[in-house]
């Protein structure tokens, strides 16, 4: 954040933000923009690399931020207010929320008795000019150095937050477990900071704290986005160019009025994003290729929901045919062929997959249990009369397993984030 207020000063010195002798009302508006936001960051950022002064100035400007001077931290609120506004709106067209919309500065006030009760029960000691505490064990494999509590100059880190926020969470609601989703570079980050809150009982010893480390999402050069160095796709941009590349393909069927084309569209592209990212194991890289995220063939969301359609469209027409025969009562009775037996064997797992998906942070199971289901159930489909069947328990047995197949698929995709449109 001291980056960002610098380069603003920079570049707009008679801001009221900067003049420390001004007492008045700060404007409602924001100066700047997301976009600026976007364009000052990775500028900042590298200039602070080239700059040594330019450095200085950013940590003295975050230390001032910490202490909460009026002008800074007035600023400052701007700078969250426009960034998380943005945030909302896009996780919106994602179908995201959250219960609590908390940053960093949320424990800010949390921070100065947390480190005074580290010292008194000395946890936390000096070491060259900084707080620290001892994370190491017997068993590492590999050097863990201190976690480091506060700077040489008194400013608080990520560590310091983490933790606060941890101590914060205990208090408030108790927690079984706490997860964190971050780069999976951030992994040491992480080991010393799960580690200084158990060794300082700022997490209780029944609560499981864990992190999820993730890849880099690559593109097509096969190399990864980096927010610091600039160049990076909007998210507001990436779901408005899938959006529009599914409503292409979708008004490929003249039959669909623009309305439901849009909206169809829209539901495709979430399950384009969303499958295209969650397919992947957690902790490897991907490249993120829309023309492959966006097919209706292969491992992809769209296939998914594709399938979903039909599922749905076949239970329909035997609705339409049957009139008020509850299909909820029909029974699957034993497969008769090599792939309603395989169908089957893939529906069989499902709640075996979802204990392991959940117990290891893997929706990627998830995904591949859907693919593999979809592929055995459109070889089914093809190779099975299952409207024309003229013997009526087969038939019966036939929409029974369609049933199961429709209701373990969309849980599937609930879990996934996604639904899926009547027709496509």
């Amino acid at each position: 954040m001291g980056l960002v207020i610098t380069e603003l000063k920079k570049r707009h010195p008679e801001l009221p933000y900067f003049d420390p002798n001004f007492t008045g009302e700060y404007p409602a508006e924001a100066p700047f923009t997301v976009s600026d936001l976007e364009e000052i960051y990775p500028f900042a950022s590298k200039r602070s690399k080239e700059d040594k002064e330019y450095y200085a100035e950013a940590l003295e400007n975050t230390h001032r931020l910490q202490e909460k001077e009026r002008g800074l931290y007035a600023l400052w609120q701007k700078i969250i207010d426009v960034s998380v506004a943005d945030l909302k709106k896009n996780y919106a067209r994602l179908d995201v929320t959250f219960d609590l919309w908390n940053g960093e500065s949320t424990v800010n006030d949390l921070i100065p008795g947390m480190v005074d009760r580290l010292k008194k029960e000395g946890y936390a000691y000096e070491s060259e000019g900084a707080l620290v505490v001892d994370v190491a064990e017997d068993s590492d494999a590999k050097e863990i150095p201190p976690c480091m509590i506060l700077k040489s100059d008194g400013a608080a880190l990520y560590t310091t937050t983490d933790l606060a926020t941890i101590e914060d969470r205990e208090a408030r609601y108790n927690p079984d477990a706490i997860v964190y989703v971050t780069d999976k570079r951030q992994e040491l980050h992480f080991i010393q900071v799960f580690r200084a809150a158990k060794k300082c009982h700022l997490a209780d010893e029944n609560c499981t704290l864990s992190h999820v480390g993730f890849g880099t999402v690559n593109g097509k050069d096969g190399h990864a986005f980096k927010t610091r160095e600039g160049g990076v796709m909007r998210l507001e941009t990436l779901i408005t160019d899938i959006d529009q590349a599914m409503y292409d393909k979708i008004k490929a069927n003249p039959d669909i009025p623009e309305d439901e084309a849009k909206t169809t569209a829209h539901q495709v592209a979430l399950a384009a994003i969303k499958y295209g990212d969650l397919q992947n194991q957690p902790a490897k890289d991907y490249i993120f290729d829309t023309e492959k995220f966006t097919s209706f063939e292969g491992n992809t969301g769209p296939y998914i929901l594709y399938t979903i359609v039909r599922i749905n469209s076949i239970l329909k027409r035997y609705a339409e045919s049957e009139g008020a025969k509850d299909v909820a009562k029909l029974k699957v009775a034993s497969p008769i062929s090599k792939a309603q037996t395989n169908l089957m064997l893939d529906l069989s797992g499902f709640n075996a997959m979802m204990d392991e998906a959940y117990r290891d942070f893997a929706p990627n199971r998830v995904c591949a249990f859907l693919y593999q289901a979809a592929n055995d159930f459109n070889s089914f489909y093809h190779e099975t009369k299952i409207l024309a069947e003229p013997d009526v328990q087969k038939k019966e047995s036939y929409i029974a397993l369609l049933k199961v197949t429709l209701d373990i698929f969309e849980a599937c995709t609930a879990v996934l984030g996604f639904t899926a449109p009547e027709r496509m």
